[in-house]
């Protein structure tokens, strides 16, 4: 699909001009454009380092003295922990950044934020607008590139505790969710979509370098229902 032909897209991901591969491989989903695939070498790159745009998942904030009890009101469990993250049972995940301030982003089938970001909040609980780069970062090269651009050991991370970090990379102040999928490093990543640019094509040069690259939603899809099975 032709992204210029995608007359039914609303959103725009913050890297989407700089992805405008002529191989790339255009979808809509949640009324964005979205790179399903690059090209048929996808899963080879996403094994060593492989970058997806995943910004078109549906994601909201609130922060406040009253977040935490409206929270579980509402059904959603609450991180105990600050700069931890829980996962909704429905799909996607919660995320306490700090306090009282917390990031709700729906997972592939599930529209858990779409859904709180329609209800009133209660008093002490304050939307935050949410307009996200979000990728996804996968690959067994994948703390090479994290040497590079970023100054936290993510190699002493405890997984078990379900760990968020609020760092900078490559110069970027991001919000990273590290993880595992099928044996291989998986991480999500948060920044201001005004860097998105700046940013996917920094992270996907030194991908390049480490033999990785850009990979489609598809193959990011792929990921993570073979490693729910």
């Amino acid at each position: 699909m032709n992204p210029s032909n995608a007359a039914t897209a609303l959103r725009s991901s913050p890297a989407r001009d700089a992805q405008q591969a002529a191989h790339a491989q255009w979808t809509v989903l949640e009324n964005m454009q979205v790179v399903e695939r690059f090209g048929a070498g996808d899963a080879a790159l996403a094994r060593t380092l492989g970058i997806a745009d995943v910004s078109y998942l549906h994601r909201t904030g609130f922060k406040g003295q009253g977040v935490a009890a409206w929270l579980a009101e509402q059904g959603v469990p609450v991180p105990e922990a600050p700069n931890t993250w829980q996962p909704i049972a429905q799909g996607g995940f919660i995320a306490r950044l700090g306090m009282t301030e917390y990031l709700i982003e729906d997972g592939l089938t599930s529209r858990t934020s779409a859904k709180l970001a329609h209800r009133e909040p209660a008093l002490r609980v304050y939307p935050v607008l949410r307009q996200d780069l979000a990728l996804a970062l996968c690959g067994e090269a994948l703390h090479e590139l994290l040497l590079q651009t970023c100054n936290v050991n993510f190699r002493a991370l405890d997984l078990e505790a379900r760990p968020v970090v609020l760092t900078s990379m490559a110069g970027v102040a991001v919000t990273v969710l590290p993880g595992e999928r099928l044996g291989r490093p998986y991480y999500r990543l948060w920044a201001d979509g005004t860097y998105g640019t700046y940013l996917w094509e920094t992270l996907v040069g030194i991908a390049a370098e480490l033999g990785g690259g850009p990979v489609g939603l598809a193959t990011i899809t792929e990921i993570d229902q073979a490693a729910s099975r």
